[in-house]
């Protein structure tokens, strides 16, 4: 799907979009709510470093109105509300969006494309999006441009490049169990981690004041049983399991997954999690 043209004012940035690197929220949608309760309950959290640090740098609190950009089950909004903000969210999965609805009643939690919020323009003082914008997204950095108030701020995190990195091993296991036009998809995704690429993204859409800084995400599972259930409950994992079968999946995924066991039996899924910052003039 491209960058909506609807509610834009005719000298809003633009951006040169590659058709190829187009999304279809939809499917991306059924992908990430596959396993929706395994997702919300044993993996979502890995965020919460960077949730915390984004939302003290642009001083979330009772006088913020904020939008998170790919919710999922809402932990980021939980966050923010928390703080005092008034919340609204919107992601792709609508199994995610229920349980975000269940864990915050009364908020405003729609299903829908991040290529197209359906909210007017200068609607928000902060705009988020933990791990949902990647590489070819630049139409949802257009549109967050778009709802935010003058200097509001943005905040988009994805997973980095530097170490550590348990999560490449999982990755390159899905990949590799995976059709190959996804590996194709995911390499594309994946250059956001890539310096530059990121701050290039929000300069084009028009942002400034653009600022980068990285926290270590950790998740913790007690076993073997729950560890599978977490990682296989990300929308990366979908093509794998319906190409290769769910029990040939399960036993690569464990034995990518065996260094991050410690003598406890505990699995420490570490990783470098990358965010950036950025102000609408």
């Amino acid at each position: 799907m491209t960058a909506p043209t609807t509610n834009r004012r005719a000298d809003a940035p633009t951006v040169e979009r590659d058709p190829a690197a187009d999304h279809d929220w939809r499917v991306a949608g059924e992908a990430w709510g596959h396993a929706a309760t395994d997702w919300s309950c044993l993996f979502e959290h890995y965020a919460a470093a960077v949730i915390s640090a984004i939302h003290r740098r642009t001083d979330v609190g009772p006088e913020t109105e904020l939008l998170d950009v790919a919710c999922g089950s809402g932990l980021a909004l939980s966050h923010a509300a928390a703080a005092g903000a008034t919340v609204h969210g919107l992601d792709a999965a609508e199994p995610l969006v229920a349980i975000a609805r269940d864990r915050l009643p009364g908020v405003d939690i729609r299903v829908g494309s991040m290529f197209e919020l359906p909210w007017p323009e200068a609607s928000f003082d902060v705009v988020t999006s933990i791990n949902g914008v990647w590489g070819g997204c630049d139409g949802a950095i257009v549109e967050a441009h778009r709802v935010l108030r003058p200097g509001g701020w943005i905040g988009t995190s994805f997973w980095g490049d530097g170490s550590p990195l348990d999560l490449r091993p999982v990755f390159k296991t899905f990949a590799r169990h995976a059709p190959q036009e996804h590996f194709t998809g995911m390499k594309r995704l994946n250059d956001i981690a890539r310096h530059g690429v990121a701050e290039s993204m929000l300069a084009s859409a028009g942002f400034d004041h653009i600022e980068r800084h990285h926290r270590i995400s950790v998740i913790e599972w007690p076993d073997a049983e729950l560890a599978w259930r977490a990682v296989s409950s990300v929308g990366p994992a979908v093509p794998a399991l319906r190409h290769a079968g769910r029990a040939t999946v399960r036993q690569a995924i464990l034995d990518a997954l065996e260094p991050c066991r410690d003598e406890r039996g505990i699995y420490r899924f570490s990783n470098d999690h990358q965010f950036v910052l950025a102000r609408r003039p």
